[in-house]
């Protein structure tokens, strides 16, 4: 709703600043023309000259008569000076760097603090006065998806007596254990957990869960272990993705994840996938199940196997198990030469972009994170306002992912020999 409000031409600016701070444009790439940009936005000449006109006067583009208009040389220094500025409006939160390596969060409109665990987990935050304190633990705060889902839980908590105290884990389940007894010592009334990646259980959650202690599972659950719960159909989103590029006449689909670790949610999502291939009576490649390693996001390594099967065009297109490794493949495609979506589609879980506008680039599977937080808030104030409920069964939420189409996917095309 808030884009309605906004001109046109500010939106085609912040689509430029998105795709700028996200690193899909850099220094000296070329803008696309006037003409393009009308095409793309269905919107007038003079809206379009208006965006570009400002987008230099701010310094994120320079124009040449005759040639069009590119990413300024000095685009670094301006991505420094924007440290610090505020996030999508009425966000808490501010993303800076154009990688997504660091979130800059201001948590005072939670009425809480931001802990880093990492520190060992020791300082909690300062309670407001007189309200009391949800705890909300999660691996780290990296990409949009994170953002939107706290986005989700405030908007639930803000009008309640509580306030969020956020501990990050950095995905270490030694860290989780001590956020969550450092919160409780600390008078939580309730936590909200994202559960770290990892192959073992962390008992201190099935310790929670024996004491009747009330936590809600956000994201993650526990295969098993039946505990309040606000979650993606992982499955359906697997059969989703499948379906679609299917439909594009794409038959060689890799799908991605930047960690070994054989998690739930990868593993739910990776089912879909093999399902949906199952159902078109389709071969199952494992060729193209690309799980067996990390990805560095701090640079591009041509060593790395994740270059050396995107350079060697095996699959025409690419499911990525979030949307950070989808703006990472669209970067090697980039320097590789290779088109999207001409030579390779690429479709993410979770959208990477800010969503401020209806223009975001990647087409991907959206798990609604911002539902999704809110469902996750809703089920712990019902536990607090209904303590003696506590034996009559858990609450699950599982939200149904949606495909939003968007322009990094595309036909299959011939490729020439």
């Amino acid at each position: 709703m808030q884009n309605e409000r906004k001109p046109l031409y500010m939106q085609i600016q912040q689509h430029f600043k998105d795709m700028i701070l996200q690193g899909m444009l850099r220094e000296n790439d070329k803008i696309p023309s006037e003409k393009e940009l009308m095409e793309q936005f269905d919107v007038s000449r003079i809206t379009v000259a208006n965006a570009l006109m400002q987008l230099a006067k701010d310094g994120w583009i320079y124009r040449i008569p005759g040639r069009g208009s590119f990413v300024s040389e000095g685009i670094s220094e301006l991505l420094q000076r924007h440290q610090g500025s505020a996030a999508p409006d009425g966000g808490p939160w501010t993303v800076l760097d154009g990688n997504f390596g660091a979130l800059t969060h201001n948590v005072t409109s939670f009425g809480g603090a931001l802990t880093d665990a990492q520190q060992g987990g020791s300082e909690a935050g300062i309670q407001a006065p007189g309200r009391k304190t949800i705890g909300l633990v999660m691996p780290m705060l990296v990409d949009y998806f994170a953002i939107r889902l706290l986005q989700g839980i405030n908007n639930i908590i803000a009008d309640s007596p509580y306030s969020l105290q956020i501990v990050l884990t950095y995905n270490s389940i030694d860290r989780e254990k001590e956020a969550i007894n450092d919160l409780i010592r600390k008078g939580a009334a309730g936590l909200i957990i994202f559960p770290c990646d990892a192959e073992t259980y962390n008992e201190e959650i099935l310790s929670l869960k024996m004491r009747g202690y009330p936590f809600v599972l956000i994201d993650r659950y526990l295969p098993g272990v039946a505990t309040n719960l606000s979650r993606s159909d992982g499955l359906i989103g697997g059969q989703l993705a499948i379906d679609y590029l299917w439909g594009l006449g794409h038959r060689d689909i890799a799908i991605c994840s930047d960690s070994p670790l054989p998690t739930i949610t990868v593993e739910e999502r990776i089912n879909g996938y093999m399902e949906a291939l199952k159902q078109k009576e389709a071969m199952i490649n494992p060729a193209l199940i690309l799980t067996d390693f990390d990805v560095d996001y701090r640079e591009i390594d041509k060593k790395h196997p994740l270059y050396r099967f995107i350079k060697n065009q095996i699959a025409t297109a690419y499911i990525t198990l979030n949307g950070r490794l989808g703006l990472h493949i669209y970067s090697i495609c980039k320097e590789l030469g290779l088109k999207v979506p001409e030579d390779v589609s690429i479709l993410t879980f979770d959208d990477p972009s800010p969503g401020l506008h209806e223009w975001g680039y990647f087409s991907h599977i959206s798990q609604s994170e911002i539902e999704m937080g809110e469902a996750a808030a809703r089920i712990l104030l019902d536990i607090f306002q209904k303590p003696d409920a506590k034996d009559s069964g858990y609450t699950k939420v599982i939200l149904e992912p949606k495909l939003i189409e968007s322009q990094s996917t595309g036909p299959l095309r011939k490729r020439t020999t």
